[in-house]
């Protein structure tokens, strides 16, 4: 085909921690396997992954623990093993960095190549055998001229498939489809989006972009319109992942039902998160409160600090400000987050582009 051309693949390891487990506990092979919290339906908590099985059902990432047991009675449930799952992902990550291909992790289960070959599909394959020979474990493959592409291929070649997405062909296989089957686009824009009378990839494409400003911003509104057309970076970038902030939350198996427990909670979150911070040795810039109230209604605040701060009482004390803006009501869990400012001596207010779990 001449000179090789620059490529992005996308790996995605198909049902990934339900995978894991299963090649632990062979005999699961084939069952409806849910993994999420401590594996105790009978216990708050949420679906973290689901066999292809158990998917069958309606049962996704992030419903209610109970609900997945209502829809699937017979299926068993796992509790999450973080360390497990960051042991073998670190295997898959070294197995594709042996491909000598620039490799940009995601997460446990995700990661893009950057490479140039003239044989994009063959390269995707030699990633699948590498992957299945030194982990056992099956991943999809989508192949891009860009990022946004290249992600949204994987969708197409799942399970342990391969599909390739282009300029060329990217209005013959997306042109049709709802936006909310792009990357980055969830129910709430696809609705905004409808309200726009925006349905539909190509209707994105196609839309001025003055009204998708007017509803969601100057960066935003452009960048959706670019995104209907597929447009994205296409570097791939291998430096190392640094977390721009650390979280902890925690859903109570009791509702929170009086201010003081509301406090202490929070606090005792704030004090958990300081010490994180304070292993990475940045200074935070931010500090964030997420609370969901009974039955489950979800909301978040934030308060930016004057000044970079590495002093543990200044971040607990605006954890607790916040908290006193919760209301009077029972509550189901609370997280706290501290944004950090980047290493080095780059401006506290920029963001360190995220990948993987933070």
């Amino acid at each position: 085909m001449g000179t090789d051309a620059a490529w992005v693949l996308h790996v995605d390891l198909d049902q990934f921690v339900a995978a894991v487990e299963v090649l632990r506990r062979p005999e699961l092979a084939g069952r409806q396997v849910v993994v999420g919290g401590r594996g105790d339906p009978t216990e708050r908590g949420v679906v973290s992954t689901a066999s292809y099985e158990a998917r069958e059902h309606g049962v996704r990432s992030g419903m209610p623990l109970r609900i997945a047991a209502r829809k699937l009675p017979d299926a068993v449930f796992l509790p999450v093993d973080a360390p497990e799952y960051e042991a073998v992902s670190e295997r898959v990550m070294a197995t594709l960095r042996s491909l000598d291909v620039v490799v940009e992790v995601l997460g446990w289960d995700e990661a893009f190549l950057g490479a140039r070959t003239d044989d994009p599909e063959a390269l995707a394959r030699r990633a699948q055998e590498a992957v299945l020979r030194e982990t056992r474990l099956h991943c999809s493959v989508g192949i891009g001229d860009n990022k946004v592409r290249a992600k949204i291929a994987t969708e197409f070649g799942k399970p342990a498939g391969v599909f390739r997405l282009t300029a060329e062909n990217w209005f013959d296989v997306m042109g049709d489809r709802p936006t909310i089957d792009l990357w980055g686009v969830g129910t709430k824009v696809s609705k905004r989006l409808a309200a726009l009378g925006i349905g539909s990839v190509r209707e994105l494409a196609d839309a001025a972009v003055e009204p998708l400003v007017a509803e969601f911003g100057p960066r935003m509104g452009a960048w959706y319109h670019e995104l209907g057309q597929g447009l994205g970076p296409a570097t791939v970038d291998d430096s190392p992942w640094v977390p721009r902030g650390h979280s902890r939350e925690t859903t109570f198996q009791h509702n929170l039902t009086t201010p003081q427990q509301v406090r202490d909670a929070v606090l005792a979150l704030a004090r958990d998160v300081v010490q994180d911070t304070a292993q990475a040795g940045r200074p935070v810039v931010r500090v964030a409160l997420k609370v969901r109230y009974a039955p489950f209604v979800t909301t978040t605040m934030s308060r930016k600090l004057p000044a970079p701060t590495t002093d543990a009482a200044t971040v607990v004390e605006a954890a607790a400000a916040l908290a006193e803006k919760i209301e009077d009501r029972e509550v189901r869990l609370l997280g706290v987050r501290a944004e950090m400012a980047p290493p080095g001596d780059a401006d506290p207010a920029e963001r360190t582009p995220v990948r993987g779990r933070i």
